[in-house]
Parts: C-alpha cells; structure tokens; sequence
C-alpha cells in the first residue's frame, strides 16, 4: 500500500504538471500534444515487455525497483535539457522506466488481493490517495517555486517509491513457464480484443483529459494551484469508489457499471465544453471517481478472468497498455491538434462525443457477450 502511495505521487506530478511545464517553456499546442503523445508511444512499446519480463522471470519486485532507478535517473534530464527535439529525448526514455511503476504495482495488488481474498478496491485507494496528496501539495509548491521545478517533487515521490519497492514481495504463483508464444497468444484473444477496442473510445478522451487538464485550467484563467486542487477532488473520488467497490459493486455486472460509467464520462466531458469559468470544474470532478474509478476497477477484474495465473501480469499490462499508452498517444496527438485549431473547449465537446460512442458500443459487446454465455451454458 505505501509502495501504491509513492509511485501514484510520482505518477501525479508528471500527468498534472507536465503539460503546462512545456507550454511554460513556449512549445505550441501540437508541439505539447507531440510530446504528450511520445510518452505514451514509450509505454505502449515498453509495457508489454514489462510484463513478459515479470511473468517470466516470476517477479514483480524487482522489475519495479530497476524501473524507479531508471525514472529517477532520467528525471535529473530535465535541467540539462531544452527545446522541443531533446524533450522528445527525455520524455521517451522517462516513459520507458514509468510503464511499469503503476501498471505493475496494480498488477501485484490484484494478484495479492486474489491470494489473500481481500478487497482490490481497498489496496489500489491507497495509489489514488497518494496521488490526490501530491497533486494538491504540489500545485502549491510549484506555484511558489516554478513549473519548471517539477522535477523536485517528481525525483522525491520516485525516491520513496524505490524504498518501499525494496520491501515488497512477490506473489507465489503458477510455476508453469512463460514464453513469448504465450504472451503472443494472449494478445490474440479475440474477446479482449473487442473489449479494448470498446473501451479506446473511452479511454482516449479520458487520456486527452489527463494531457490537457492542466492547460484547461490555465487558459481559463486558473493559477497553478487550481490544478492541484481539481485532481485532489477528482482522485479523492476515485479512492471513495475503489474503497467501497466490493460493497457497491459485487452483485453487479462488470459491463453494466462500465456503461453506467461511460454514461457519466459523457455528461462530464458535455459540461467541460460549455464552462467558461474555471471555479466550476472543481464540483464536476467529484465525477471523475464515479467514471474513471468504476471503468478501471471492474475492467481490471473483468480481464483478470480472461487469463490464466500464469499470465495474469501480462493480461493485466495488455489492458493497461491499451487504455494508458495507446489511449494516451491518440488522445494527446489529437488533443493537441484541436486545441490548436478550435481551441481546448471544444476538444471537450469532443470528447463528450467519443464517449458517447464508447457507451454505444458497450451496449452492443454485452448484449452478444450475453447471448453467447446464455448458449454456452445451454450446450453444457
């Protein structure tokens, strides 16, 4: 749970501050929405690797503590380098060493929450709490130091995240052996493939929402510390959801909340689009909890019954891989492309669009994925 707490603080300072750090430094929207979108690239080639390794080699621990060792080191990258070409550098190499910090760290906490029959709502809060603790605090401290300091705070989360790394254990899991036909078989499996093609639609508005928030906020005329302040509402939510999940959740199926979510996520983004005054975002993100929180938690559950022990890690990073780094590069590269050209409000709008669509979608998925379960069971 600390190990959650830390990683999630570092996580936090990167996916709030980032952003408006490069529109600090001059780059234009398209410019931002490049760099935004290389990061994810990073993950998206990176995560799957991650995950092979971890099922592999059956360690979750020590591929986190080399991982933050890395993060950390390429932070320190930020005060030597300038201009849009080397922050490409560094934002691809950082996001290398961050894929698996929380991707992984989630995957350990569902498998613990398995092996000792406990709530995995209840141990991945503690990755929300940590990181609406540190976006609050960290929207004060860069406010008073500079953006362009957001390097401090990020190498500090990191650091404590390597110690309690040190502590973690592993699992004990299936013994059988992992190769690369087996993770290539698990990406292949058409049912995830449908059920992550439903879920970019929502996925990749929530990423642009990740990317832009910040600027958002700006452009409306927030300070530094508004931005702090709307992740610490929107993740606060997101840990009430994933405290009570078990409670709230265990008699309801999987696909029914995720469209109950996606439902949500559209009249969020719908209001974003029309606010012209930035106090007003705060209030809204109390949604986020409710639309974010119910699509990760029983999606992550849901695809965790897709795969067998043996490959749970590489299961879980596929998921995580499509709805963070995938949905991150589509979002951030045409975030950026919007705001440029009708500006970030009606990137909103948009949003709110896709959403909708991803809402559709799922309708469609469980209906078939109904009938299919009902003629199944009937032939056994």
């Amino acid at each position: 749970m600390a190990y959650l707490f830390f990683a999630y603080s570092a996580n936090t300072v990167i996916i709030s501050y980032l952003s408006v750090f490069y529109r600090e430094e001059g780059l234009s929207g398209s410019e931002v929405g490049m760099l935004m979108a290389i990061g994810p690239f990073a993950m998206l080639l990176a995560q799957p690797v991650w995950g092979f390794l971890s099922d592999k080699y059956k360690t979750i621990h020590k591929i986190l503590m080399i991982a933050l060792i890395g993060l950390i080191v390429t932070a320190t990258m930020y005060y030597v380098a300038s201009g849009f070409t080397q922050y490409l550098f560094v934002m691809f190499i950082l996001f290398i060493f961050l894929a698996p910090v929380t991707a992984l760290g989630d995957s350990l906490a569902q498998k613990t929450a398995n092996y000792r029959s406990l709530n995995f709502g209840q141990i991945r809060m503690w990755g929300s709490i940590g990181f609406a603790f540190t976006s609050l605090v960290t929207g004060y401290l860069l406010t008073a130091i500079g953006v362009e300091h957001f390097v401090l705070p990020l190498v500090f989360m990191a650091s404590l995240a390597f110690i309690c790394a040190c502590f973690v254990s592993d699992v004990p899991g299936s013994t059988k052996a992992v190769t690369i036909v087996h993770a290539i078989q698990s990406g292949l499996n058409v049912r995830l493939g449908l059920f992550l093609a439903c879920i970019l639609f929502i996925s990749i508005p929530h990423r642009a929402n990740d990317s832009y928030l910040g600027i958002y906020i700006v452009e409306l005329g927030g300070p530094e510390s508004m931005i702090g302040w709307a992740w610490f509402i929107g993740v606060v939510a997101e840990a009430f959801v994933f405290a009570l999940s078990m409670k709230w959740f265990k008699d309801i199926e999987p696909l029914k909340l995720i469209i109950v979510a996606a439902f949500i996520f559209v009249i969020r983004w719908l209001l974003m689009s029309f606010f012209t005054n930035p106090w007003f975002v705060m209030p809204l993100q109390v949604l986020h909890g409710f639309s974010f929180g119910i699509v990760y938690i029983t999606s992550i559950q849901y695809v965790s019954k897709m795969f067998p022990d043996h490959l749970q890690a590489t299961g879980h990073v596929l998921f995580i891989t499509t709805f963070f780094a995938l949905s991150g590069i589509i979002g951030s590269l045409i975030g950026g492309a919007i705001i440029d050209l009708i500006g970030v409000s009606a990137m909103y709008f948009v949003m709110g669009i896709s959403a909708f669509i991803g809402m559709v979608l799922f309708t469609v998925y469980y209906s078939v994925d109904k009938k299919k379960a009902a003629a199944l069971k009937q032939m056994s």
